[in-house]
């Protein structure tokens, strides 16, 4: 079992540092390269750049939670929640499907009413 993920190419789990500019401030961010190519493959499905979809999620995560306390994190599980949401069905894997065209309030409806695991949103 762990030979599929021990074997797995090692440049996925090297983390690597970006510059970007939130809420008009430059900040540097590491994530894993995995992670980076989930963030780039979730902002082409709505034609953005990289830089857009971070201060996109940075500024709307400020909105509904007054601060952003571990955004490398909030990252990390972005990446994981896009990933099972798309297992689950509710994300279609055809990358020209934009993210921002879903019904979210019936996605995060329907999670809620799923037995096992909940993920929060």
């Amino acid at each position: 079992m762990c030979r599929l993920f021990i074997n797995a190419d090692p440049e996925l789990w090297q983390s690597r540092l970006r510059s970007v500019r939130l809420d008009g401030f430059s900040t540097s961010i590491r994530l894993e390269n995995l992670h980076w190519q989930v963030l780039e493959e979730i902002a082409a499905r709505d034609q953005m750049s990289l830089p857009q979809l971070l201060a996109k999620l940075h500024a709307e995560l400020l909105e509904a939670h007054g601060k952003v306390e571990n955004f490398s994190s909030f990252l990390r599980v972005c990446c994981g929640r896009y990933l099972l949401l798309q297992l689950a069905g509710e994300v279609p894997r055809d990358r020209r499907v934009p993210i921002s065209s879903l019904d979210a309030d019936a996605i995060l409806a329907r999670e809620g009413g799923r037995p096992g695991p909940r993920m929060v949103a």
